[in-house]
């Protein structure tokens, strides 16, 4: 809800209010930035709808999808799979949510910057907490997310390393051997 109040939400469309623009000159651990690449950087989610929640942004300040370069689509495309497998590693989520909202109209927060969601999702993780309190149980800061986000993106198989593989290959791994601090940590009732 602070968010939708107007906390943290640039004052104009311009880079130099812009978020997603002010971050990539600081520190990633101050920034919450996971991992960058030559065109596209992964950050996590200051309002995140599950531990987690990462956007894949374009460095480029640019709004909409149609703007970008083919270069920056293949960038940002492949920044969300490698997203995916991270998360995957850290956590072992059943599903994603994946998305890219266009506009204020469609829900774009910062819709100056484009950038895509990669939200995971476990069974059972809509409770009646967001829509009776109209809050949501994180679990973990997000100082500790990005840790655990940034030790991951090291840490999980590469997408080139591998051919392609089956279903079964795409199965999360077996977190039972590791312990419980190095883990993105799903809310009370997830999985």
């Amino acid at each position: 809800m602070v968010y939708i109040q107007g906390e943290n939400k640039p004052e104009s469309t311009g880079a130099v209010d812009c978020p997603f623009c002010r971050i990539q000159s600081g520190s990633d651990e101050a920034g919450l930035i996971v991992h960058r690449a030559d065109l596209a950087f992964a950050v996590l989610n200051l309002y995140p709808y599950s531990p987690g929640h990462l956007l894949v942004c374009p460095n480029r300040h640019v709004a909409d999808y149609t703007e970008l370069t083919v270069d920056e689509i293949a960038a940002v495309g492949e920044l969300t799979a490698r997203a995916m497998t991270v998360i995957r590693y850290a956590s072992a989520p059943h599903g994603f949510n994946l998305g890219i909202n266009q506009g204020n109209v469609a829900g774009a927060g910062i819709a100056a910057h484009l950038h895509q969601h990669v939200v995971p999702r476990w069974s059972g993780d809509a409770n009646f907490l967001p829509v009776i309190g109209q809050t949501k149980a994180l679990p973990q800061l997000l100082g500790q997310t990005w840790e655990v986000a940034r030790r991951a993106w090291r840490e999980a198989p590469d997408l080139a390393e591998r051919e392609a593989p089956d279903l079964a290959e795409r199965e999360a791994p077996d977190l039972a051997e590791r312990e419980a601090p190095e883990r993105i940590v799903p809310a009370a009732g997830q999985d």
